[in-house]
């Protein structure tokens, strides 16, 4: 695979063109044409003779699509993408009033393991460059016309666990010259890599950290996430605390609700115990309740909509601040993971008549 020049900061790039004997104000206009979608050929302000030379060292690749599953109920769209080297990652755009988010993988495959995840199924087969992650949301913006202004590293893989490509990705995509967006508007979300969290705080980002923690005790949450038997609940809440401390950012942490698991009341209120722990009465938290995605090859079963209100009333009950996500796109198998899936096993890809499709390969 030839060097991706969306990996490539402006400094890079400039430092890159003055060994070509190259202006550095050539580098601005590199930068600002990739972040708009246009490749080498379409830099129409590039003299031809630069274009060539560029092209001899690398290339602007972005994720092709693959498959397109458009929502007939919310509009949610996913894509399955097609990176340079074949390989297939998943990404999401959801609609909010607020304006698009999209939800972007960060590694292709995933070997944290978890129980309940269709993105772990079959293990991690690599990371993902910077590029090629800023590149799922020039992609997505490219096919739909509109400006994404929200960013969720929530997709397949771990983002701590390709921590040096995800702190380049976050310096590029809010650098003010390409897509500019907020750091105010990111989130990270990671199942509890500690010394990364850790690391994580020292860069000073502005973003939001999204905890997996899925259970309150060792023993539930190492059944369903392996994770927890490196970093434990006792590793883990307190590298969560010293991000708090130390960037004041309000941590969200994920639980999703598997019946006969993790939902009855009981592990609602060990909940509590351990955020009060941790954070103190004031709880400046916020649990994010996820009525499970079912993933056929694992067998687990999501919560009634009974279990999920009582869990939610018990957090409130001992001022736990708890919301229950909005399930967006059901009808497409919005939860990342499984159209890549269904690809790599050679099933019959879901139809527009049955799940509002709009299918693409590329040409």
């Amino acid at each position: 695979m030839n060097a991706n020049f969306l990996n490539l900061s402006p400094e890079e790039l400039a430092a890159a063109l003055s060994e070509m004997g190259e202006p550095a104000y050539r580098a601005g206009q590199i930068f600002s044409w990739m972040h708009k979608g246009v490749t080498l050929s379409g830099m129409s302000d590039l003299p031809k003779k630069l274009r060539a030379s560029l092209a001899e060292r690398g290339e602007v690749f972005f994720p092709e699509v693959v498959r397109k599953l458009v929502s007939k109920i919310d509009g949610t769209t996913k894509y399955l993408f097609s990176l340079a080297d074949g390989q297939m990652i998943e990404s999401v755009v959801m609609r909010y009033k607020y304006g698009n988010t999209i939800c972007i993988s960060s590694q292709v495959g995933c070997r944290m393991g978890c129980r309940f995840c269709a993105s772990t199924l079959g293990g991690k087969v690599r990371d993902l460059e910077p590029g090629e992650m800023l590149g799922q949301i020039i992609a997505a913006e490219k096919d739909l016309g509109e400006r994404i202004s929200h960013v969720v590293m929530m997709g397949i893989g771990e983002p701590m666990d390709n921590y040096d490509n995800v702190v380049k990705f976050l310096r590029l995509v809010n650098h003010e010259k390409g897509l500019n967006i907020s750091y105010r508007a990111i989130s990270v979300s990671t199942c509890g890599v500690a010394e990364k969290i850790r690391k994580l705080a020292e860069e000073d980002f502005p973003i939001t950290l999204s905890i997996s923690l899925h259970a309150s005790d060792d023993e539930t949450r190492s059944a369903i996430m392996p994770v927890n038997n490196k970093y434990p609940l006792d590793v883990l809440m307190p590298a969560c605390r010293y991000y708090f401390d130390r960037t004041g950012r309000r941590i969200s942490f994920e639980y999703t609700l598997i019946a006969g698991k993790n939902d009855d009341t009981a592990s609602a209120g060990r909940l509590a115990e351990l955020l009060h722990r941790h954070f103190g009465r004031n709880c400046p938290v916020h649990v994010n309740l996820i009525p499970l995605n079912e993933v056929k090859e694992r067998g687990l079963k999501t919560s009634t909509p009974k279990s999920v209100r009582a869990f939610q009333e018990k957090l409130d009950s001992l001022g736990i601040n708890a919301t229950v996500r909005r399930t967006l796109g059901p009808d497409i198998q919005a939860s990342c993971g499984q159209l890549r899936r269904r690809e790599l096993d050679g099933e019959a890809p879901v139809t527009a008549e049955n799940a509002g499709e709009e299918e693409r390969t590329p040409d």
